[in-house]
């Protein structure tokens, strides 16, 4: 995201009532609440999924859309988000966001029936895409000092990762105690701190009137991915060959070909084409879609198998997951000293074999699988994610001009979240018949998405140490 140091200094007024440095930690917390509670949600609800069908009685394809609309809407919305901030100031659309995630939370909350839950989680993912690029941009104009700003960045992606991490445990938790509706109300308390906060203390950003919305590729986009989501969703349900699914995928298709022509042409478009000149763009872009679809499948189905082939209960599928993330998380702390030490290159090579590696390992897993042989797979995977994650985003900044690093990384969350889109949507339509074999497939799929993305970071990134950053 471009610094405007002239603009911080243009507008320097603080709250009358608090020191220019409180306000600043202030917006760092709001901001940092703001992305926790998205990340928290992406993970939250993976463990809430069986729980959910055994009160509405859904099949798999309806516990899909419980996710998948939640991301589709976040991948969808993303760029165009940041675009709305740029133009009409950063501090109202975040909190205009924040007031949509909080009251969809408590929408899904009430849902009284499973559609009502889908639509209400697709406002939610609206929300989540207002809340990410703005909190950057209000945390980019809070710190004018650069080596401040890189501090309060780094605390701000941290937050993020430990809710991300906390997520299983957090849900499982609550469901266990309150029942699934408590994971959507643990988030008004969360909102309404984030939201006070940032209306109090964050600075807003100057307006940039030149900056026009995409509303046609915006529109496009969103039908791309719904009609990809759903051709997926109900293949494994109704048949690959069926005439819905059929007509599902012709439409995603048509969508994704008038996107390309649109962005192609448009004065202002929400993803430039020309971005994917640059090598390191292109390659690491394909890489972050392809690292979560692997990852984000994989976390819906292991949801599954521990609740409906090793019947384990909410809390205890929690539990599962906690090896996992939790070495998501410490070696996302040490990742970019590894990047800098041998460069993003080797570290995202590092970590992307190593999550190919553990989920290999999961193939050999059945339904009498003692958890101890599963440890060691979920902490190579959880490692390698996290190893691999950071130097990936710096790999991709590096690829593009300082101008255009904030649009760079928004397409990086967009391709991100299109992954998850895409790996909840396939893996979990190889569950509908036997979620047992499906998990085996899902497994193997995986793997093999990890190799190529593995692969196309390799070959595709230039050999030279680079700081890593998240």
């Amino acid at each position: 995201m471009p610094d405007d140091l002239s603009a911080t200094h243009r507008h320097t007024q603080t709250e009358p009532n608090a020191r220019p440095g409180l306000s600043q930690a202030l917006t760092l917390a709001a901001m940092s609440l703001g992305f926790g509670v998205v990340q928290l949600d992406v993970t939250i609800v993976n463990v809430a999924v069986n729980s959910i069908g055994a009160a509405f009685g859904g099949q798999v394809a309806g516990l899909q859309w419980v996710v998948s609309s939640y991301t589709i809407a976040f991948a969808g919305f993303i760029l165009s988000a940041g675009a709305l901030g740029d133009r009409v100031g950063a501090k109202r659309v975040f909190a205009a966001g924040f007031a949509v995630f909080t009251l969809a939370s408590l929408a899904c909350a009430l849902a009284p029936g499973l559609p009502w839950l889908i639509a209400a989680r697709a406002v939610q993912g609206l929300g989540a895409a207002i809340l990410v690029p703005n909190s950057l941009a209000l945390l980019n104009h809070a710190y004018s000092d650069a080596q401040a700003r890189g501090r309060a960045v780094g605390t701000w992606a941290a937050g993020a990762s430990m809710a991300l991490t906390a997520g299983p445990l957090v849900g499982g938790s609550l469901i266990a105690l309150f029942g699934w509706r408590s994971i959507f109300l643990v988030n008004l308390p969360l909102g309404a701190v984030g939201l006070w906060l940032a209306w109090r203390f964050a600075r807003d950003t100057p307006p940039r009137r030149d900056r026009a919305l995409d509303l046609v590729g915006q529109l496009l986009a969103v039908l791309a991915l719904g009609a990809l989501a759903a051709a997926m969703i109900e293949g494994g349900e109704l048949g690959w060959t069926n005439g819905w699914v059929l007509a599902g995928g012709g439409v995603a298709l048509m969508a994704v070909a008038g996107f390309v022509v649109r962005e192609a042409v448009a004065r202002d478009p929400m993803l430039p084409l020309g971005l994917f000149k640059s090598a390191e763009f292109s390659a690491t872009t394909v890489a972050g879609l392809l690292v979560n679809l692997a990852f984000y499948g994989l976390l819906f189905v292991l949801s599954l198998y521990f609740q409906r082939v090793r019947h384990l209960s909410p809390i205890w599928t929690g539990l599962a997951f906690v090896p996992m993330t939790g070495a998501c998380f410490a070696a996302n702390l040490i990742a970019s000293r590894v990047a800098r030490r041998f460069g993003a290159r080797m570290a995202i090579t590092v970590g992307g074999a190593a999550m190919a590696a553990g989920c290999a390992a999961l193939l050999g897993i059945g339904q009498t699988t003692a958890y101890v042989w599963l440890l060691g797979p979920f902490l190579i995977l959880g490692a390698g994610l996290g190893l691999l994650v950071p130097p990936l985003t710096s790999a991709l900044l590096g690829g593009v001009d300082k101008q255009s690093s904030g649009l760079a990384s928004g397409v990086l969350n967009a391709a991100r979240q299109t992954g998850s889109v895409i790996g909840v949507a396939l893996m979990g339509s190889l569950l509908a018949a036997d979620v047992g074999r499906g998990a085996w497939i899902s497994f193997a799929l995986a793997t093999g998405l990890l190799i190529v993305a593995t692969t196309v970071v390799l070959f595709a990134l230039r050999q030279k140490p680079q700081e890593a950053g998240e």
